[in-house]
């Protein structure tokens, strides 16, 4: 069996940034969730008052085989707008931040260069403001949000 690697993403909502991952081949496991916060085992409930620090998130486990860390890092970026702070359209408050939580330094190195480069490629008018912060606890999301868009049969939450 092959190693297994992780990544955590955040780029608003988690159920869409969970079912687009979810779909990509190499991409073993996926869960949302809460990370980059103070408060311990926080609530869905209590993320959303923006008071306990923490951005919704995906968490991913995946075969560097298959997929590499810099393609996904292509597909968070290509999937939102990481320009916008504490917003991803309709979607307000610091949970909907844009943050790549890496957990190793090599990911904390390649998520840096990619941020760079995206900056200077001038595709965006405005800088790119997602955070990227090292991966603390990622505090697994109620059951009920776990592939919420896949439960209804829809592929976003895009109105």
């Amino acid at each position: 069996m092959a190693w297994m690697a992780q990544a955590t993403f955040g780029a608003g909502c988690f159920w869409g940034v969970e079912e687009l991952f979810r779909n990509i081949e190499g991409v073993t496991a996926t869960a949302v969730g809460y990370m980059g916060g103070q408060k311990e085992n926080p609530t869905y409930q209590e993320v959303c008052t923006d008071e306990t620090g923490h951005a919704e998130v995906v968490d991913l486990e995946f075969d560097p085989t298959q997929v590499s860390y810099d393609q996904l890092l292509d597909i968070f970026w290509e999937n939102h707008n990481p320009t916008t702070l504490n917003r991803q359209g309709p979607d307000m408050g610091s949970q909907y931040r844009s943050a790549i939580f890496y957990h190793t330094p090599e990911q904390r190195e390649i998520a840096e260069k990619s941020k760079r480069e995206l900056n200077a490629s001038g595709r965006w008018k405005d800088p790119v403001v997602t955070v990227i912060e090292e991966a603390k606890t990622f505090y697994r999301g109620e059951e009920y949000h776990q592939r919420y868009l896949q439960k209804r049969g829809q592929s976003s939450c895009q109105i």
